[in-house]
């Protein structure tokens, strides 16, 4: 089993909970990004630059993955590959992506594209607070944990 970032979005404090629990589980984790990412020395934990443009990372993360792998995403639509390819994804805010959810979220999503498209301004994500950074972790260990176990 291995991590897999969706790494040009994710925020700097979860990279850091990320790379932390890579070391303790031993887990080989790769952010994959079109920038260049900062990663702590480690024999776990790596960086992959790929070209820039539309989903060029997504696709590569996809190419990558294999069936029990980790995919850490808010993209919404790259969850939906990696559930479909046997992953498992997990959202910076801690929410378990599932194969009963992700046609909803598909849903809201596709849905609040057309409203910003037609003008309407839908406002961004909330900021990042410390219950979402305590929930994505304790995903991420309840998650290495059933690893461990299997």
């Amino acid at each position: 089993m291995k991590i897999w970032v969706d790494a040009d979005a994710c925020p700097g404090v979860i990279k850091e909970i990320i790379f932390r629990a890579a070391e303790r589980a031993a887990v080989t984790t790769t952010l994959i990004a079109n920038t260049l990412q900062n990663t702590p020395p480690s024999p776990y934990i790596r960086a992959l630059q790929v070209q820039h443009g539309f989903d060029v990372a997504d696709n590569e993360i996809v190419q990558r993955l294999q069936p029990g792998d980790l995919v850490i995403t808010a993209d919404i639509p790259l969850a939906s590959e990696v559930l479909a390819k046997g992953g498992h994804a997990l959202n910076p805010r801690g929410q378990v992506y599932t194969g009963d959810t992700i046609e909803a979220l598909l849903t809201m999503r596709n849905f609040m594209d057309q409203m910003r498209s037609s003008g309407v301004n839908t406002g961004g994500p909330a900021p990042l607070s410390h219950s979402d950074r305590k929930a994505f972790a304790n995903q991420l260990d309840k998650f290495l944990a059933r690893h461990r176990q299997s």
